[in-house]
């Protein structure tokens, strides 16, 4: 048994579209009470879940008799609004039979990027879940436009365990576990353990799960393992009808072991649910003060900018090389950076007054990539 696994009060539970439905894009309710009953049955006494679910636009592709996921983004727009009131409809009635109640949250990616957002994000699910709720977390696929979109749910579970504080995320998908190539070949072998990058080595991971259905695949859960584990969250990835198993602390499918202590919720959220709104890049003395020194990042240490972004957005700090080496919070809107470059802060403050005497990126707004 896996003592992180039965020790855990509060788990998220992520579950793809090629789990729930069927061939032909209509929600299999079979599957989805099967979900409901193994989630159900872990639930209580002091335990809570939430629900990360996919699906809405599969579940709206057979009302609207579209024969298979659309490609233009109107299209997927209209098949979720169709669809996601499908979905969580089935959802209460299914939960309802075990007396629990189910309250729904639609998600863009500026709910958990923009810092107000993230906070309000956190209230409304603590806030579900001590009125003993199951929260269930969907894209806001009806409104969602390319340039605010996760792309996967995968991802949205990864940050949603560290926004709730979880003990534990369990990535359902239609394969019981992470192989080292693909699970029909007789060469490959089930990985059940990782412990760290070191046993990924030499892995395939492939691309999109069942063809027309969902948009994800092992690639995206891999990554949601890596955010995950970093914010010290153990994850399990199995199949699907393997759900109660994995919450029973059975050794199904492949078990992430988180890879180090539980980070700042700030800097965690820095990291990994912000998307950079510019770059500055820096001179080999600033990117030694500000990686290996961990100091903050001063007007002298660089050397060009690029973006269109504001005092307080976030931006990549990248070398000479162009790879980014860390992420901060900027005091500065670009169209200000240009004539500070290259100049100390003494000099600033001589020139242009005192209230230039400050860091572009201050040590305590800044993680490492």
């Amino acid at each position: 048994m896996r003592e992180a696994v039965t020790s855990a009060r509060r788990v998220v539970v992520k579950i793809g579209s090629s789990s729930l439905t069927t061939a032909d894009g209509g929600l299999d309710e079979a599957r989805v009470t099967a979900l409901v009953d193994a989630l159900a049955g872990w639930a209580g006494h002091g335990r809570e879940v939430v629900l990360v679910s996919s699906g809405a636009i599969a579940a709206g592709l057979a009302p609207l008799g579209l024969p298979r996921r659309p490609r233009d983004l109107a299209t997927q727009q209209a098949a979720a609004s169709v669809g996601q009131g499908l979905l969580i409809g089935r959802y209460a009635t299914s939960f309802a039979r075990h007396g629990l109640t189910v309250g729904q949250v639609l998600l863009t990616v500026d709910d958990v990027t923009r810092r107000a957002h993230y906070r309000n994000a956190y209230r409304t699910l603590r806030k579900l879940l001590d009125l003993r709720a199951v929260p269930i977390v969907n894209e806001n696929d009806t409104v969602a436009t390319e340039e605010i979109r996760f792309g996967d749910n995968d991802r949205l579970a990864a940050l949603v365990a560290a926004l709730v504080h979880a003990d534990l995320l369990v990535l359902l998908s239609d394969v019981d576990a992470l192989w080292t190539g693909d699970p029909r070949r007789p060469d490959s072998t089930r990985i059940t353990e990782v412990h760290g990058e070191g046993d990924l080595a030499g892995v395939e991971i492939g691309g999109a799960g069942r063809a027309g259905v969902g948009t994800g695949g092992m690639v995206t859960k891999v990554e949601a393992a890596r955010i995950a584990t970093g914010f010290g969250i153990p994850v399990v990835l199995t199949a699907a009808p393997l759900a109660a198993a994995a919450l029973a602390g059975e050794p199904v499918g492949t078990f992430f072991h988180p890879v180090r202590q539980r980070p700042t919720a700030r800097l965690f959220w820095l990291a990994h649910a912000t998307s950079p709104r510019g770059r500055l890049h820096l001179d080999p003395g600033a990117v030694q003060a500000v990686v290996g020194r961990r100091k903050s990042l001063l007007p002298a240490g660089i050397t060009a900018v690029d973006g269109a972004f504001t005092a307080g957005d976030p931006v990549d700090l990248v070398d000479s090389g162009g790879a980014p080496v860390a992420r901060g919070l900027v005091n500065y809107d670009a169209v200000e950076l240009p004539g500070l470059l290259g100049r100390s802060t003494s000099e600033l403050a001589a020139a242009l007054g005192p209230a230039y005497e400050r860091e572009v990126v201050h040590r305590d707004d800044l993680v490492l990539l």
